[in-house]
């Protein structure tokens, strides 16, 4: 018993010890190879920069004005970083990196206890091996983080509700209130709304067997409101209630109504979840849709209920972006975990028609990554067939290509049918390894060779032409298109401040000091409106412009 407990610790330590690995070799290297994408990405980090401009951590700030949108915790983390690394990529990507790794270990600690190391490490590589899980770690956006608090708020409310005691039976849910406050403080009482509902269709169903007592509850809650206090309670002191009331009407209006050109169909996040969470969104179909495994059926129920209490939940929300429905990842990534675990123990085959789906995937997927560098070099291909102007206009960037780049998506193929085939033979150890680690290099080299090629295309030059202004006393600002890379590329002074309301005194009034302009090829009628503004250079898909003060 003795050696037989201490081949299973170190099998563990090695499955720890490669998850660490893993996650620090393909989450840290060359954060900062690419700038930072509009919106999200420069938004996210502009604020953080504003934070250590004005020496005021507390509240969030976008062009040095409220920002109602989130609250400060992703930013705070921001800002350790840039104090650490400086104002850059590496530093706004940084955080999210390291919950990666700390997610990857987490996942393995639970598995761990749920069923065995084994487990664990297949849904930490599992979750390292999948499309945009992976290159969410490698982003500068808030829910990596924010959904890693929901899911351990919602995980310690299960420890307690399913009779597992610790040394005190309300530490649980006091840690479940704990983290729960800290999403919260991340991203806002969405966090606290998918807890609810998660855990309210789960005691319906289980006709509320092992419901918390009202300690327990008012512990949750105790805790809960002690972290939220940390920041909505200080802005109430400091401001009194109309920044919360501001807070909480936004986050209505943006549940309620399309914003941002974001109010895509019902169906847009199935969609999104399928395609983006290759391969464990085809992996994961059979536990998905009812297949019994001997796991602890009430765990996989909640995760069940999870992931189907995201996906409904932001359906039916009028604003739909990509990462809103990204908590599914982790439930997601669990049930493919239970399927592939099943097939080891069982010894078993996996279906032909996930092999099917897995290979025509792999395919398509591959065939994207081989033609998108491919056509970017020679885009005399798709010129004809392009009507609007600016991808016409953006596509004459000069961009160096070796022309080796498509060979990423064909080995990627290669690797994914190899993967399916030795499914096919029962080889599933081998298999498992081959399709998530072949995933992940795949995205490690193509973010290095490939992404920076062909964001030189998209916001490249626009932010090329920001970075020329820095430390200059001017104005400048975008026309006919939302953006935050002129503030964070330009190094935006606290004052003046000016915006979308200042933009007719920037082109026809009394300015004291040169005003830059950068309009899309499309803005047509741009000469007009502006007065004496002269043409600099026109770069892609960007004209840039100069108005001198008119007077001294």
């Amino acid at each position: 018993m003795e050696i037989a407990n201490e081949i299973n610790k170190k099998q563990s330590n090695l499955y720890l010890t490669i998850i660490i690995l893993s996650g620090i070799l393909f989450f840290i290297p060359f954060l900062g190879k690419v700038h930072l994408f509009d919106w999200d990405e420069i938004n996210f980090a502009e604020s953080a920069r504003e934070m250590i401009v004005t020496g005021n951590y507390h509240r969030v700030q976008i062009n040095f004005q409220p920002f109602w949108e989130k609250p400060p915790f992703f930013f705070w983390l921001q800002v350790g970083a840039m104090k650490l690394f400086g104002v850059n990529e590496f530093a706004a990507r940084f955080p999210n990196a390291i919950f990666g790794i700390i997610t990857l270990v987490t996942f393995f600690l639970i598995g761990k206890k749920y069923k065995s190391p084994r487990f664990g490490f297949i849904w930490a590589i599992s979750y390292l091996g999948t499309f945009l899980p992976h290159l969410y770690f490698k982003s500068g956006i808030i829910d990596p983080i924010f959904n890693y608090f929901i899911f351990l708020g919602i995980y310690f409310m299960y420890k307690d509700i399913s009779g597992e005691i610790y040394k005190n039976k309300y530490v649980y849910p006091s840690l479940a209130g704990f983290f729960i406050g800290l999403a919260t403080l991340t991203k806002g009482p969405v966090g606290l709304l998918i807890f609810l509902i998660t855990f309210l269709v789960y005691f319906i169903y289980s006709r509320f067997k092992n419901f918390p007592d009202v300690k327990k509850i008012l512990l949750f809650i105790f805790f809960f409101t002690i972290i939220c206090l940390l920041w909505f309670g200080e802005e109430i002191i400091n401001n009194g209630f109309w920044f919360l009331k501001e807070f909480l009407a936004y986050q209505a209006d943006l549940f309620l109504h399309p914003v941002a050109s974001h109010g895509e169909p019902w169906y847009y996040h199935f969609v999104v979840v399928f395609i983006g969470c290759f391969p464990i969104s085809i992996i994961g179909l059979p536990i998905l849709f009812g297949k019994k495994t001997e796991e602890n059926k009430h765990f996989l129920r909640l995760m069940k209920i999870l992931f189907w209490t995201v996906m409904i939940l932001f359906s039916i929300t009028t604003t739909k972006i990509v990462h809103y429905s990204s908590l599914t990842y982790m439930p997601l990534a669990f049930m493919a975990t239970c399927y592939l675990d099943w097939l080891l123990v069982n010894k078993q085959k996996m279906k032909i028609s996930l092999l099917v789906l897995i290979a025509f995937m792999g395919f398509v997927f591959s065939f994207l990554l081989a033609a998108l560098p491919y056509v970017a070099n020679h885009h005399e291909l798709i010129l004809p067939y392009l009507k609007d102007p600016f991808a016409k206009a953006s596509l004459n960037v000069n961009v160096h290509w070796s022309g080796y780049e498509s060979f990423i998506g064909i080995f990627y193929f290669l690797l994914v049918l190899a993967a399916v085939i030795l499914f096919y033979k029962k080889k599933n150890k081998i298999a498992i390894l081959f399709l998530f680690y072949s995933t992940a290099v795949c995205l490690f080299i193509y973010l290095l060779a490939v992404v920076p090629k062909i964001e030189k295309y998209s916001q490249g030059p626009a932010i090329d032409f920001y970075q020329t202004l820095q430390g200059k006393d001017v104005y400048v600002w975008p026309i006919g298109f939302k953006s935050y890379a002129q503030y964070f590329y330009a190094k935006k002074p606290a004052s003046p401040v000016y915006g979308e309301a200042d933009e007719q005194f920037l082109l026809k009034g009394d300015i004291k000091k040169p005003a830059y302009f950068v309009v899309k090829v499309t803005n047509t009628g741009f000469d007009s409106t502006c007065n004496k503004c002269t043409l600099i250079e026109q770069k892609g898909g960007f004209k840039f412009y100069k108005r001198e003060p008119v007077s001294k």
